[in-house]
């Protein structure tokens, strides 16, 4: 597991978006910003099962996500790596969880019927710049 450089882990808490690209089952290049947070050095994101990311970022599949300071655009970090758990375990509260980091408040968008999932990324290799 890679390890993000000390000078960029404020981007983490930051509310800045990561564009996450995936590979589609055609073998094409599909990327979303998306909410982001942090928990024991892998990033975690939440999607809505049946989304594109729910389809793509399946348990060992590789991604890359592009983090850029929204302080600095200048300043970015990639994090290439895997899947490493895709769960529908504790998913509801984690996109409350984003919600509150992005919006200040509960997840607002929430449809009747939706399962949510948590997808947790462990990073294998990551660049900086600025």
């Amino acid at each position: 597991m890679a390890e993000i450089p000390a000078a960029f882990r404020d981007l983490l808490d930051k509310k800045a978006l990561a564009s996450v690209a995936t590979v589609m089952a055609d073998g094409g290049p599909q990327v979303t910003p998306v909410w982001f947070d942090h928990a024991d050095g892998k990033l975690r994101i939440n999607t809505a099962k049946g989304r594109v990311k729910s389809r793509t970022m399946k348990e060992g599949a590789k991604v890359a996500l592009a983090i850029v300071d929204p302080d600095n655009v200048y300043r970015y970090m990639q994090v290439r790596g895997r899947v490493t758990r895709a769960t529908e375990q504790g998913a509801d509260q984690h996109i409350d969880a984003l919600s509150q980091k992005y919006l200040g408040k509960p997840y607002p968008f929430r449809q009747p019927g939706e399962k949510r999932i948590t997808i947790e990324i462990t990073p294998e290799a990551v660049q900086t710049m600025g």
